[in-house]
């Protein structure tokens, strides 16, 4: 009898993922292929890192990992990040890397983090997350970060993406690939979050329920926990799935924007490199603020912190120019028109 249908899903999503990883990082002298059964493998494959919260999707993505990547010749390691917000998270971050070793996993590790406050507790918590992953994979060499997100998890991210009214690519949610290098991996967005829940259950793998996942206080709780509900309530079951979808078209949608974008970027400079109003203006509007976004960011703005409203506000220095003054962008990049010339600079 083979696995559980749930461990069969998310065993074939890891192996598939780690199947990209090899073709991307480990093809052997000669050009052939990392996965021909004669190819050199052993202890000194690429290694790939699940990071783990102890929580259902994460030891999930752990459990499969660690039965799916001997059989590829990977190392499987694990990362679990103690973000330092609840009483007694050093404790379960030492659970989780007693879990992990006992998967077989090597190397493992807790990482310890201080987390801010710039763009409220979930931004902070996150950007403090991914800069201890991103570390550990330079120290450890790691060919790629697995991450446990799932259809659901891609589903409210769309969701907050349309609340923000950012445009497209906030509707296009998490790539499957992304990060540099294509380090980060997230094997699950195409299954559900209860597919992992079965999978642990199963396994008898045990889970910690992270409280803040049901506070209302963050905004992603109470999204997961009302707000899709009453979607599924008003729509019907099919919301989470055709949210999922929606972030895979819009994200083709905005790949092939951006595209546009960066060809038509050098015909609207001049010999110096400044931005000619005149030209940006015969674009078409997706692509002229999109070149103007990056304009921003390449100036200093903080991509995390430059929003729609703050690319209308440029994009009226071309559009509907009326002598404003300077238009003030996040991390103290400013944007004024002179002489028909569109200036982003810092202040």
């Amino acid at each position: 009898m083979g696995p559980h249908p749930a461990v069969a899903a998310i065993r074939l999503a890891v192996r598939r993922v780690l199947h990209d990883i090899l073709l991307d990082h480990t093809r052997p002298p000669g050009g052939s292929s990392p996965l021909d059964p004669h190819s050199p493998r052993g202890p000194h494959g690429p290694l790939v890192i699940v990071a783990c919260s102890g929580g259902a999707d994460s030891m999930a993505l752990a459990s499969a990992l660690a039965f799916e990547a001997p059989k590829l010749g990977v190392r499987a390691g694990g990362i679990t990040v103690d973000h330092g917000l609840q009483s007694g998270s050093d404790l379960r971050a030492d659970d989780v890397v007693g879990r992990l070793v006992e998967l077989g996993m090597a190397p493992v590790e807790s990482l310890a983090v201080t987390v801010g406050r710039d763009g409220g507790p979930e931004a902070a918590a996150r950007d403090a997350r991914y800069a201890a992953l991103d570390a550990a994979a330079e120290r450890h060499g790691a060919a790629a970060v697995l991450l446990g997100h799932t259809r659901d998890d891609q589903a409210e991210t769309v969701l907050l993406g349309l609340a923000r009214g950012s445009g497209i690519r906030s509707l296009s949610g998490m790539a499957e690939v992304s990060g540099a290098g294509g380090r980060y991996r997230r094997p699950f967005l195409h299954l559900d979050r209860q597919t992992a829940r079965k999978a642990c259950m199963v396994q008898s793998l045990p889970v910690w329920d992270d409280p803040h996942n049901a506070d209302p206080a963050y905004t992603r709780s109470r999204l997961r926990h009302e707000g899709l509900p009453a979607l599924e309530k008003a729509l019907g079951k099919g919301v989470v799935g055709a949210l999922a979808r929606t972030a895979q078209l819009s994200r083709d949608d905005a790949d092939a924007l951006d595209a546009w974008a960066r060809q038509a970027e050098a015909s609207v400079r001049d010999t110096a490199g400044l931005l000619e109003c005149a030209k940006l203006y015969a674009l078409p509007p997706a692509v002229r603020r999109r070149i103007l976004r990056r304009a921003a960011i390449e100036a200093g703005a903080p991509a995390g912190s430059l929003f729609a409203r703050h690319i209308e506000e440029v994009d009226r220095l071309i559009t509907g120019w009326r002598g404003q003054g300077v238009i003030n962008l996040p991390g103290k990049v400013v944007a004024q028109r002179q002489g028909g010339r569109l200036v982003i600079r810092q202040s």
